[in-house]
């Protein structure tokens, strides 16, 4: 099946407000890094996301992932409700950036947006350290919005201003 690439997309804020919407829609994500060695790892967490569209999560230091990001920082999210079920309407977000572990007013900014959105969380894990992900790119997937099998990739600028870069539609 061919790839086709498309000139039509979603104005700025109607692609602000899916990947609002797609962020909101799951709290857990599947985190993708690379280790020194070149092998891909990947990572289960909960996260909350701030308003450029960064991702923050809380894990411990000395697992692979965060050993990962340490030593490479590119990585990738998807976000995705996995309830969803094959041959509905589904949709989902990936994330393409970088990460790293945070430390300071950085980690008491993380460690806010966390808190919002998981009021069960209590702030005495002291083993674990909170991480920050910025994308510079995400593909959003929306088939009630966009249509089937369609593909929207926007590239992240300064304070999480999307600029659409193009269209794929695989049907």
């Amino acid at each position: 099946m061919p790839v086709r690439l498309r000139a039509k997309h979603p104005g700025t804020r109607r692609l602000v407000a899916m990947t609002r919407r797609l962020l909101d829609e799951s709290k857990l994500s599947a985190i993708a890094t690379v280790s020194a060695g070149a092998q891909a790892h990947v990572n289960t967490a909960y996260f909350a996301w701030g308003p450029a569209f960064e991702i923050v999560w809380l894990s411990a230091p000395e697992a692979r992932h965060s050993r990962n990001i340490r030593a490479n920082p590119s990585a990738a999210l998807a976000v995705y409700r996995s309830t969803q079920n094959w041959g509905d309407s589904d949709h989902g977000i990936q994330l393409f950036g970088t990460a790293r572990e945070l430390r300071g007013r950085d980690a008491v900014v993380a460690e806010r947006l966390y808190a919002a959105r998981f009021k069960a969380y209590e702030a005495d894990l002291d083993a674990y350290r909170f991480y920050r992900f910025r994308p510079r790119r995400i593909k959003l997937f929306d088939e009630h919005a966009l249509g089937g099998a369609t593909f929207v990739t926007v590239a992240v600028g300064a304070g999480g201003r999307l600029r659409w870069v193009r269209t794929e539609s695989y049907v």
